[in-house]
């Protein structure tokens, strides 16, 4: 069955965006308690980190928490989690052979809640409240092995999300659509995508001077980071609780955002939400064929 993918965002702003941030924070120190019971390197990323180090907390307009782990850790976490993390309440989440999210990295998710994405919401997934989990992988020192790498990440992510280019232009994106095309079947895209997973993480964390994020936007995927950023974390102050941040912050932040400690224009000081529909106090689960999986032939929403 072909579902619907144009159903419109909703802005979430004021008492709800601050409920919903406290709802990620639940979230993530469930998982924090998770991965220091396991002795898993974790940190804060992106505008989480961001927060961390310039508010002490959720910057004031976002929402998420996003989260680094080396690849190895990474792993080990996705293994441990049914044998020990209650999953009736708290799910991770990740494309595999029998399950598929559009989504290049795992998710902890809180499934007594609603938060359906619209890049998602014609995918029957677990459509919650989440932290998002992205994997850190070695970047090879050698020209033509970093370009090989980056050539494998781009095939991953194409064939991870079922989706050819659509910022790399035209011809990009037809390019994209017939390579797929050859991989009609749904086995086979994710087949030859955990082929494309297996080429570009064969480069150890240990055995590299150097670091980077494969399951990401192209602008970050360009990106070395020196190892040393990431070797261990330190714990800084967010939402009255002391939370890890890389090591290196300071040179992390400036490499993937500048000068981070500046705040964006006015008018660019708004909540960056792609969320359809969302619900802080029931499951998503009571929401199928109405706000995500809807047939392509319902009549829309007023």
């Amino acid at each position: 069955m072909k579902y619907r993918k144009d159903l419109p965002l909703v802005t979430i702003e004021g008492e709800e965006l601050r409920k919903l941030q406290k709802k990620t924070l639940e979230i993530f120190l469930y998982l924090k308690e998770i991965c220091e019971k396991n002795n898993l390197l974790f940190y804060f990323c992106g505008g989480s980190c961001i927060g961390a180090i310039r508010h002490k907390g959720f910057i004031p307009w976002d929402d998420d928490i996003d989260i680094f782990m080396p690849r190895e850790d990474y792993e080990k976490l996705i293994k441990l989690w049914p044998k020990q993390a209650d999953t009736d309440r708290y799910t991770i989440d990740y494309t595999n052979s029998t399950h598929f999210t559009r989504l290049l990295f795992a998710m902890v998710s809180d499934n007594k809640t609603t938060f359906i994405k619209e890049r998602q919401q014609d995918v029957d997934t677990s459509h919650c409240v989440r932290v998002d989990v992205i994997p850190l992988d070695g970047c090879p020192s050698g020209r033509f092995k970093r370009k090989m790498q980056m050539i494998w990440a781009l095939l991953y992510t194409m064939f991870t999300t079922r989706e050819a280019p659509v910022s790399k232009g035209i011809l990009m994106n037809i390019i994209g659509r017939i390579f797929m095309f050859f991989f009609f079947t749904k086995k086979m895209k994710y087949s030859f995508s955990k082929f494309c997973e297996k080429r570009m993480t064969r480069f150890k964390i240990s055995d590299c001077d150097k670091i980077t994020e494969l399951c990401t936007r192209y602008k970050y995927m360009v990106l070395e980071y020196p190892k040393e950023i990431f070797e261990s974390s330190v714990y800084k102050e967010f939402e009255g609780h002391m939370m890890p941040v890389p090591v290196g912050y300071d040179e992390y932040l400036k490499m993937a955002f500048g000068e981070y400690m500046d705040l964006p224009p006015k008018e660019e000081q708004i909540p960056k939400h792609d969320v359809v529909f969302y619900d802080l106090e029931n499951s998503y689960k009571n929401f199928k064929g109405l706000y995500y999986c809807v047939p392509a032939d319902k009549e829309k929403k007023k």
